[in-house]
Parts: structure tokens; C-alpha cells; sequence
């Protein structure tokens, strides 16, 4: 590996009764995504490194397996792979709930498969956010879960920092999208043509989904980004944002330029069209009720931010990637 590629580590748990083919496979994934990117000499793109933390009665999770230990630093991302013999609610260990939470706190995304999303809606993170499960464990999630926007017919919910997945099988699509922020579309695409998996287009065509940067230190920037995602930055304001962060306007628009990349308004642009590019891609509501959904009392507004960003109309992105038919399209 080139020593001067920079390494972010991705942790995937292992908890009694975890899908071990998952695990395997994930890990697997990311070891493929980085002979893509060397393939393709992508110096310039990060070299996934793969961790395996386990999680035995009330201990907190330890590391079992890592694929490049050398440069131990923070977790980019934990992924919960699913369980075949299902999940008892009310049953997790408070060690490992707290550890989710600390790994979130840090700047890590979460990312549940089928029924692993019921360790994050346990651990509280899910609270007011929205998310999607295994059908089997709909009812039962709406019914412990109240303060959590279940979406039960949407295969994937990427809400930036936590992602869930319905399918038992959609640890592959959520290493994909990871694969996709960190490494781009490309490396995806040809890391899913590799291993003969689907992989949704709209990332390769329209540019990646939108994916804040978590994990950049500055813990008062950290709050108003997890603030922004719980919210989905439909209704706040540059003073709300600095209140939140405890600091004067001036030092926040710097700092948070620093951490992100973007300036606040471009931020949460990006946060409200990934928000409509899903409701887009899953759901059969009209353009401007979308455009108002994700915080924008103007529609054509909307329509001209969306297109600057995907490059296609939300009509065309709507008729090129959305799988519910019959949709309306005004």
C-alpha cells in the first residue's frame, strides 16, 4: 500500500447471533473496493481499512480482528451486520449500547442491517430520525419504537450519520454506499460489477449521496451536524446554528467551513436534496409537496437546487431511478 494514502477504519460488530456470512462479506467488500482503487491508481483516495469488534455479555466490544493494524486511530463508520435468529427488544447489553453511542458521539456513521437496526433504535440515536427495518419486525419496532419515523417500505434509509437497511441481504448495498462516500461511484460501481451485485445507479449518474464529513474533531461542529440531520435542516437559521454550537457567528462560519467543506447554506442544500432524492427514488408524493417535505417554500427554488447538484430535473432523476410506479410527477 502506498504509504501516503490516508487510512480510515470501518468496524463491523459482532454480537451473539450475528449473520457471519455478512461480517465475512463485508470485510470481503472493502478488501475488493481497495484492489478497484488500486487498479484504477487512485493515490488519492483513502485505503479502507477493515476492523471486527466483538461483544460478549456486558463487556464493552473489543477489537478481534483488523486488517491493517498498524495507524490505530478512530472509526469512520460501524456497521451491525443482521441476525438470522432475530433480535430480542430490551435485551442489549448497556455496555454496547453505550459504546454505539460513544462511536456516534466521535463522528462515526452507524449503519444497521435488517434487524441490526434495532441495536440503534435501542441505543436512542434513532430517536426522531427516520429509518426502516426487516418486514418481520415492523409492527413490533413501530410499537416499541414511537418516536422514530419507520419507513418500512423503503429498502435503505441513508440519513448521513445513521444508516438502516430492511433486507437481510442489504449488507452488501450498505457497504456499497460506503464504499461510494469514501471511495466515489466509480469504485463502487466496479467494486458491484466485481462481486456480481446489485448497486443502485443514481450515485454513478447524479454523484454520491450526500455524505457529511463526521469525523473532523471539532465536537461543536459535530453537534450542530447531528443537530441538522435529526432536523433534515428544513426550518434553521446561520444564528440557530452558532447558538447550538456555543459560538459567536463569525467563529462559526469558519470553523464550520473548516470541518465540512462547505458553508452552512451549501450544507444543508446538500442535506435537503439527499433527503429528496430519496423521496424521489421510494416515494409516490408530487414534486412540491417533496420540494416542502425537505424545506423549501419555493418549489422552483428546489427544482434549481436539485438540478445544480444532480444534474437532471427531480421529474427526470424521479423517472430515470424511482422504483414506485404510478408515481405523480407536478
Amino acid at each position: 500500500m502506498d504509504a501516503q494514502r490516508a487510512i480510515v477504519e470501518l468496524g463491523v460488530l459482532i454480537y451473539p447471533g450475528a449473520q457471519m456470512a455478512a461480517v465475512h462479506g463485508l470485510t470481503d467488500l472493502f478488501e475488493v473496493a481497495n484492489g478497484v482503487a488500486a487498479e484504477h491508481q487512485a493515490a488519492h483516495l483513502p485505503f479502507l481499512r477493515v476492523s471486527h469488534w466483538r461483544a460478549d455479555g456486558d463487556k464493552t466490544p473489543t477489537r478481534v480482528y483488523d486488517s491493517y493494524p498498524r495507524n490505530q486511530g478512530g472509526l469512520m463508520a460501524v456497521l451491525i451486520p443482521p441476525s438470522i435468529a432475530g433480535f430480542t427488544e430490551g435485551q442489549a447489553p448497556q455496555s454496547l449500547l453505550d459504546w454505539l453511542r460513544q462511536q456516534h458521539a466521535n463522528g462515526a456513521t452507524l449503519g444497521g442491517v435488517c434487524v441490526g437496526s434495532l441495536l440503534l433504535a435501542e441505543s436512542g440515536l434513532l430517536d426522531g430520525r427516520s429509518a426502516t427495518t426487516h418486514w418481520t419486525s415492523a409492527k413490533s419496532f413501530a410499537e416499541r419504537y414511537p418516536a422514530i419515523k419507520l419507513k418500512a417500505d423503503t429498502p435503505i434509509v441513508d440519513d448521513g450519520d445513521l444508516i438502516t437497511t430492511a433486507g437481510l441481504m442489504a449488507w452488501s448495498e450498505l457497504g456499497l454506499r460506503l464504499v461510494d462516500r469514501l471511495l466515489g461511484p466509480s469504485i463502487a460501481t466496479g467494486t458491484a460489477r466485481f462481486l456480481v451485485v446489485e448497486h443502485s445507479d443514481s450515485a454513478s449518474e447524479c454523484g454520491s449521496n450526500f455524505a457529511p464529513i463526521l469525523s473532523h474533531g471539532d465536537a461543536s461542529i459535530l453537534k450542530v451536524q447531528h443537530w441538522l440531520q435529526s432536523t433534515g435542516a428544513t426550518d434553521v437559521s446561520l444564528s440557530a446554528m452558532a447558538e447550538r454550537a456555543g459560538l459567536e457567528e463569525r467563529t462559526f462560519l469558519r470553523r464550520f467551513r473548516s470541518a465540512t467543506g462547505l458553508k452552512p447554506t451549501e450544507y444543508c442544500q446538500h442535506l435537503r436534496v439527499g433527503k429528496a432524492r430519496e423521496m424521489l427514488e421510494f416515494t409516490n408524493g408530487t414534486i412540491d409537496h417533496i420540494a416542502w417535505t425537505v424545506g423549501y417554500q419555493d418549489p422552483g427554488a428546489f427544482r434549481s437546487t436539485f438540478k445544480k447538484i444532480t444534474g437532471l430535473a427531480p421529474s427526470d432523476y424521479r423517472t430515470r431511478f424511482g422504483v414506485t410506479p404510478g408515481v405523480a410527477s407536478r
